[in-house]
């Protein structure tokens, strides 16, 4: 007699499975079974079939099932501000358009509907987990658990007073306040996220790097963005920004430098040598006129590159499939290279690259037993996909958002044949329309 199968909440079958770890790995005709919001096993399907009994079966006939996406870095309460200032250099950019509407407008309902925007936007992009940097963390923090999505909270940092805070302490003891009150949530993690180092001070970066240690939490900051960045910071502070945060005590592992654009050799070795990882950002690097990040370099040297989208505002996406095609292209046709990146890298980077940085790789960023069951399914029988000879090259240079049919967070099914579940998108239009008519006015 046959023993009793094993349960599973949900059994995915699928023509492919990439599991992004190992490297190169692509499953055909396997299935992915989910039991408590966790992956439990991947096998062939006639095996899955004959192993498990689920309460419910998601057959994927023409589809790859790949890990939930990992945008790096996001303003996500910016997606308000999408296409408000286009075509600028990123100071006057800043300073004069972006700033002061974030001083008249930014509060703590603008940062909620603005994120729930995001929210939506990513899912339905394949994206289950963001790492965010704004005002009012708070209300990004609910805005992913309204969404049931994953969500890195940056605890931001920043000089200069806010609607949101008055100065560097009080924006450090509002986010510590938040940890405090929100590590509990599932899908909510955790870093500090001192804007840049020409607006944070030498002290205020002491002080993060301190709590940091002490917390065991990440550090994102903008960082080597723009030539005149590293300029101003030589003229008042006689030293290059990475230097400031090395004699901060920042360098190490639980360190992300977000854009990392203008790096010297002996720079690119100085963020290998302490293990720090670089939050790449193609399309906003080139649409605001920063430059090309030496992303093979830093890989070849060992540093670990995940992909972000930056805001909204800057972007006008946040789309990783964009992001991954063209950092994969980027680094080809900037070195010369045409395996400078190939696409199994660049999927890497949007996924347990990421995961890593975060210092989630042993929860998320890769299919394997025991890991939490964020995933997203994109399907490939449409005619522009078509034909497929590999599938894992087709995620990165062919296929594109519109393409992903169902995303899963925790187990629990958010994008549902490309719908959402739980979010009234003509609700969240009509939010986004309303703050524009208010921001329009400036």
């Amino acid at each position: 007699m046959n023993s009793a199968k094993k349960h599973a909440d949900t059994l995915i079958e699928a023509r492919w499975i990439v599991p992004v770890e190992p490297a190169h790995r692509v499953l055909e005709h396997h299935a992915l079974a989910v039991t408590d919001g966790r992956i439990d096993a991947l096998l062939p399907i006639a095996e899955a079939r004959a192993t498990y009994s689920a309460n419910e079966t998601v057959e994927l006939p023409a589809h790859v099932l790949l890990p939930g996406l990992v945008n790096l870095h996001c303003h996500s309460p910016m997606t308000l501000m999408r296409g408000l200032a286009d075509d600028l250099h990123l100071m006057e950019w800043l300073k004069e358009h972006i700033w002061p509407a974030e001083m008249k407008h930014v509060s703590a309902s603008f940062v909620y509907d603005g994120s729930r925007l995001a929210c939506a936007e990513m899912l339905r992009g394949g994206v289950t987990c963001f790492n965010d940097m704004y005002f009012f963390p708070r209300d990004t923090a609910r805005a992913a658990i309204d969404s049931g999505m994953r969500c890195a909270v940056g605890l931001i940092v920043i000089e200069f007073p806010s609607p949101y805070a008055a100065d560097a302490q009080d924006y450090l003891s509002k986010g510590l306040a938040l940890r405090d009150e929100m590590k509990v949530e599932p899908l909510l993690h955790f870093c500090f996220a001192p804007h840049a180092p020409y607006t944070v001070s030498d002290e205020t970066l002491r002080q993060v790097a301190i709590y940091a240690g002490e917390l065991d939490l990440p550090v994102q900051i903008h960082l080597h963005e723009t030539l005149a960045e590293i300029e101003q910071s030589l003229q008042s502070h006689q030293a290059r920004p990475l230097q400031r945060l090395a004699d901060a005590g920042l360098l190490g592992p639980g360190l992300i430098a977000v854009h990392a654009v203008h790096l010297e050799p002996s720079e690119i070795a100085l963020l290998a040598l302490h293990g720090c990882h670089v939050a790449h950002c193609p399309s906003s690097n080139l649409k605001l006129g920063s430059g090309i990040a030496p992303v093979a370099a830093l890989l070849d040297a060992g540093v670990n590159v995940g992909l972000g989208t930056d805001g909204a505002a800057s972007n006008n996406r946040l789309d990783l499939f964009a992001e991954m095609r063209l950092a994969a292209l980027l680094a080809k046709g900037a070195g010369g290279d045409a395996a400078a990146l190939p696409a199994w890298r660049a999927l890497e980077m949007a996924t347990i690259n990421g995961a890593r940085a975060l210092a989630l790789d042993g929860q998320i960023g890769s299919l394997k037993p025991g890991k939490l069951a964020d995933l997203t399914a994109v399907d490939l029988s449409a005619l522009e996909l078509t034909p497929c000879y590999e599938p894992l090259s087709h995620l990165v240079y062919v296929a594109g958002r519109e393409h992903v049919s169902d995303v899963w967070v925790n187990g629990r099914r958010v994008v549902d044949s490309g719908t959402l579940r739980g979010i009234d998108c003509n609700e969240l239009v009509a939010r986004a329309n309303f703050w524009r008519d208010r921001i329009h006015t400036l």
